[in-house]
């Protein structure tokens, strides 16, 4: 029976790296984007589907989820960067959390039902070493303080969630990609390699964990 996997922001970018990279292993792949022209092209170009999200906005996300069915694997890619000084801009605070933070929340609520009641799920939440604190929880604005809270979110629901729906977070590196700029020395698919380990574990793989490069991190 062929899986079903959600990328957020699988558009472009680590996203749309990991989208291919699943399309590869014979998942049924759907590309989820705030704009459903971009996704739409995304799916077209890698034979996967798509389907309008707004991770900001919980009401698409039920409607996404309704029009999707089942998911097995749902990776959290999606985010924003934003580089004023978090006292100056209490909106982009609003928005990281809301994109970083918030959307995966909703988002695994959605998703974590069906994967418990059918016994298997994945879940990959896309962070960063800035939002470690191990590594001084770097970044401009509120983009490390939302990632931190991903973070804490991925460690707290493993403990709920049943030890066959896994649930785990991870630093792609610095990549080239619209966010990282052109002087990242990483490319899209290597950023993804680790979100594709994560989200095909084997029985016996971890949860409740942060990696890079497939090696524990950290907090």
């Amino acid at each position: 029976m062929t899986q079903t996997a959600l990328v957020t922001g699988g558009n472009r970018g680590i996203g749309y790296a990991i989208a291919a990279g699943l399309t590869k292993l014979n998942y049924r792949v759907v590309i989820g984007s705030r704009s459903a022209s971009a996704g739409a092209d995304a799916a077209e170009s890698l034979g996967a589907e798509a389907v309008q999200l707004d991770v900001a906005d919980p009401a698409t996300i039920v409607g996404a989820i309704e029009q999707l069915g089942d998911v097995d694997v749902l990776v959290n890619n999606a985010g924003v960067l934003f580089d004023r000084p978090l006292l100056e801009s209490p909106q982009e605070y609003r928005a990281s959390l809301a994109v970083m933070l918030d959307g995966p929340y909703h988002l695994i609520r959605a998703v974590t039902p069906a994967m418990i009641h059918q016994g298997y799920g994945r879940i990959v939440n896309m962070s960063s070493d800035w939002g470690a604190f191990s590594q001084g929880l770097g970044g401009p604005g509120a983009y490390g303080v939302a990632k931190a809270g991903l973070n804490a979110l991925t460690l707290a629901l493993s403990r709920e969630l049943p030890e066959n729906v896994k649930i785990n977070a991870m630093c792609p590196g610095w990549v080239k990609t619209r966010m990282g700029g052109a002087g990242a020395n990483r490319s899209p698919e290597e950023g993804a390699d680790t979100a594709l380990w994560l989200a095909t574990l084997p029985d016996d793989g971890p949860s409740g964990g942060f990696f890079r490069d497939r090696a524990p991190m950290a907090w």
